[in-house]
């Protein structure tokens, strides 16, 4: 590893990868940083008992307690470098004791004038006006100064522009378009043109009506195009949505292909279900709804206890919340949320969406005008009315309390119905 000399700086500091390598644990004590940004306070773990030992193994050193900071500079470029030292003529004598760079070894530590025998100086060869300079200390050379080749370093990236040639020859920063067509009409007709022409006819096209069948119009011209994912979507609804013996419908929950796996989240369901139950402890009315709520859905077997899992099993755990709406203040839906991200990724972010297959409000709205009395309806618990196919199940489990009593055991359930908090619910339904 590569260790920074700040004598400006008070500690020595070592990042969070030092710690992991030397698998240090222990628990973080605050301390505040001060950089030319501002003050700031951080936390971290500490470290003492260490050894810095030069590259020759001349020269070993007891370290001071290390503070766990991530702020150090990690400019490798600063690195020295032997091609660096024997591009300056005054530091020809140093270059071959220079290491070369180690492409492998990390900038983890800051030593701090809290060491401050690694500071001093033993040798010092200078240069001519504002070219860097090389000093000796007690674990080797380093060059002060700019370490650059002739006042340029190499650059890690390269940019380059792709040019496209036109059809009329010009060459242009801009992608052709491949959707373009051209025609060309030819009106002397030879035995080759007559051959493919002939071709083109007995594959069912009229050649004199090309440009009608290519633009054709039709009545759909207006209404958008499904995308790949709605294409999708609704494969998979074709091919999987059934009626079961009990005449309910039941339909498979969407995956997008290829996905990642999930993640076994149970931790953040249980974590949400803390917070969940201290909320209604401090609001006892809602907590008598949402007892409700949850005992008409366990009733109506919409959810059930769930099974053990195999090992290593697939699976996925949803955290619970409730919501009011403006209108029924007494009313309560829980929502299941699969939106909640874990280690990057929630349920939503691997299930399609599905197209939107609801009415618009301006056709609703204008089908009002068509007669004298309009009527509306509300189904309740619309997405309830669509079983889930047995082997997605898993994708909806939850942790509620045993018989719907919160001074029971936490238990795991699993819901055997469409959510309301899924995004493909609506398109389901």
């Amino acid at each position: 590893m590569y260790a920074i000399l700040d004598e400006q700086s008070n500690r020595s500091l070592a990042r969070s990868q030092f710690f992991e390598l030397f698998r240090i644990q222990g628990a973080s004590y605050p301390y505040t940083l001060k950089t030319c940004a501002g003050l700031t306070g951080v936390s971290g773990r500490r470290a003492g008992g260490f050894i810095v030992e030069s590259i020759n193994e001349q020269l070993s050193l007891p370290l001071p307690t290390l503070l766990e900071c991530n702020d150090i500079p990690n400019n490798r470029s600063e690195i020295p470098t032997p091609q660096a030292a024997s591009h300056h003529t005054h530091l020809h004598r140093i270059a071959d004791k220079i290491p070369p760079l180690d492409s492998d070894a990390d900038i983890l530590l800051l030593l701090g004038r809290d060491v401050l025998r690694v500071h001093k100086v033993r040798e010092q060869v200078n240069g001519p006006g504002d070219s860097p300079f090389a000093q000796k200390l007690d674990l080797g050379w380093v060059v002060v100064g700019d370490v650059c080749l002739d006042g340029v370093h190499r650059p890690t990236q390269v940019s380059s522009y792709k040019t496209f040639v036109l059809e009329n020859g010009r060459a242009s920063h801009l992608q052709p378009c491949n959707s373009q067509i051209t025609v060309k009409e030819t009106f002397t007709e030879t035995p080759e043109l007559s051959h493919s022409l002939r071709s083109f006819q007995a594959s069912g096209c009229n050649v004199d009506r090309i440009g009608q069948q290519v633009f054709a119009r039709t009545p759909d011209d207006h209404k958008s195009a499904p995308s790949v994912e709605d294409m999708r979507f609704l494969q998979i609804m074709d091919s999987e949505f059934y009626q079961d013996s009990d005449n309910s419908w039941v339909g498979p929950l969407p995956f997008r292909s290829p996905r990642q796996r999930l993640p076994n989240n149970r931790q953040l369901a249980y974590d949400r279900l803390m917070s969940l139950r201290r909320s209604l402890g401090k609001r006892p009315e809602m907590k008598a709804h949402f007892l409700e709520f949850m005992e008409n859905m366990l009733a109506r077997g919409h959810a059930e206890v769930a099974p053990s899992l195999a090992h290593n099993q697939e699976c996925w755990y949803l955290p619970l919340f409730g919501v009011y709406h403006p209108k029924k203040p007494t009313k309560i839906r829980v929502v299941f949320d699969s939106s909640a991200p874990y280690e990057g990724v929630s349920l939503n972010d691997v299930l399609l969406t599905g197209p939107d297959l609801n009415n618009s409000l301006v056709g609703v709205l204008m089908r009002f005008r068509k007669e004298q009395v309009a009527i509306t309806a509300d189904i309740e618990h619309m997405f309830h009315c669509f079983i889930v196919k047995e082997s997605h199940r898993n994708f909806l489990r939850f942790l509620w309390y045993k018989d719907n009593d919160m001074s029971c055991e936490i238990i795991e359930y699993r819901m055997r119905v469409h959510i309301f908090g899924n995004s493909p619910s609506p398109s389901v339904a």
